[in-house]
C-alpha cells in the first residue's frame, strides 16, 4: 500500500506534545492501532502518529477512504471538525481552529458568490487532489457548512466564550512566537498571553523568556496600566465634588452670617426704643 504523507498537511493540526505522544505509543503496543487511519486517495488525512508508530514497530493498521472529500477544502474542515469534537485539546487550540474554519468557510462562500468553481488550486497548501478524488463513484459530497458570521458563533463552535475568542483572535495577530508557545503549552491562560500580547515585542519575549512567573507579573502591570485613566479622572471629578461642597458650605454661613447681623440690628433698634420709652 502506498501511503503519502504530505508534511504541510501533518502539520495542520498541532503535533501532540511528547507526552501524548508516549501515551499513544504505549497504547498502540498494548492493544494495537483500532482506529483506522483516513485516507484521500494515497494522501494520510487522519491518523499520522498512529502511521508512524505502527510503521516503527511493524504493526499491522486499518485504513479507510473517505470519498467525500473533493477539494482541499473539504479535507481541512473535515480536520477541523474531527479535533474540535474531541475533549483533549486546549481552549487556545479550540479558538485558534473554530477561527482558521471561519477563514476556510468565508473562502468557500466568496468563490461561490462570485461563480467561481472550487478547486485544489485554491487551496493553501500544495496538496495535488487523488487521480479518483472527483470520480463519478456515488459518494454523496460533504455539505456546505454553515457561516461562522459571528463572534457568538465562531465561540459555539469552539465551545467558549465571546471574550475568550476576542483574547484568542488578539493573541494570534499581536502576540511574538514564543509567548504563542507560552499559552500553547499551557505555561499561561488566555487571559494572561491576551494581556501581555498589547506590550511591544521585545518584551513580550523577555517576559516569556523568563518564565511564568514574569508573565503573570507583565499582564498584571498592564492591567493595572489600563485601570489608572479610569481612575484618575474619577479622582478628578471627586476632588470638583469636593471643592463646589466647600463653596456651598462657605456660601451659606456667609448667607447665615448677614441673616445673624440683620437680627442682631433689629434687635438692637428694639432695645432703643423701649430705653426711649422708659425715659419719658
Amino acid at each position: 500500500m502506498n501511503i503519502v504523507v504530505n508534511e504541510e498537511l501533518k502539520a495542520y493540526i498541532d503535533p501532540l506534545t511528547p507526552e501524548e505522544y508516549e501515551a499513544l505509543e504505549r497504547s498502540i503496543l498494548a492493544e494495537g492501532c483500532r482506529d483506522a487511519l483516513v485516507l484521500w486517495g494515497d494522501v494520510l488525512v487522519d491518523g499520522h502518529n498512529r502511521y508512524g508508530i505502527c510503521q516503527k514497530h511493524g504493526l499491522p493498521f486499518q485504513t479507510v477512504q473517505n470519498t467525500r472529500f473533493k477539494t482541499i477544502d473539504d479535507v481541512h474542515l473535515w480536520m477541523i471538525d474531527q479535533h474540535l469534537g474531541r475533549r483533549s485539546i486546549s481552549d487556545f487550540l479550540r479558538g485558534v481552529l473554530a477561527l482558521r474554519k471561519k477563514d476556510i468557510v468565508d473562502q468557500q462562500r466568496a468563490r461561490t458568490a462570485s461563480a467561481a468553481p472550487a478547486s485544489a488550486s485554491d487551496a493553501p497548501f500544495d496538496v495535488d487532489p487523488p487521480a479518483d478524488a472527483n470520480a463519478e463513484d456515488g459518494a454523496v459530497p460533504l455539505p456546505p457548512p454553515a457561516p461562522l458570521n459571528s463572534r457568538e458563533a465562531i465561540a459555539r463552535a469552539a465551545r467558549l466564550s465571546s471574550s475568550q475568542v476576542v483574547m484568542i483572535e488578539k493573541i494570534q495577530k499581536q502576540a511574538a512566537p514564543e509567548l504563542v508557545a507560552a499559552v500553547k503549552s499551557g505555561v499561561i491562560s488566555i487571559n494572561t498571553a491576551a494581556a501581555v500580547a498589547t506590550l511591544p515585542a521585545d518584551e513580550q519575549v523577555s517576559a516569556a523568556n523568563a518564565g511564568k512567573d514574569e508573565l503573570k507579573q507583565a499582564a498584571k502591570r498592564v492591567r493595572e496600566s489600563k485601570k489608572k485613566p479610569r481612575e484618575e479622572p474619577a479622582e478628578t471629578a471627586a476632588g470638583d465634588d469636593q471643592s463646589s461642597s466647600d463653596a456651598d458650605t462657605v456660601q451659606l454661613l456667609k448667607e447665615r452670617v448677614a441673616q445673624l447681623t440683620a437680627e442682631n440690628d433689629a434687635l438692637r433698634k428694639q432695645v432703643a426704643e423701649l430705653q426711649a420709652r422708659l425715659g419719658q
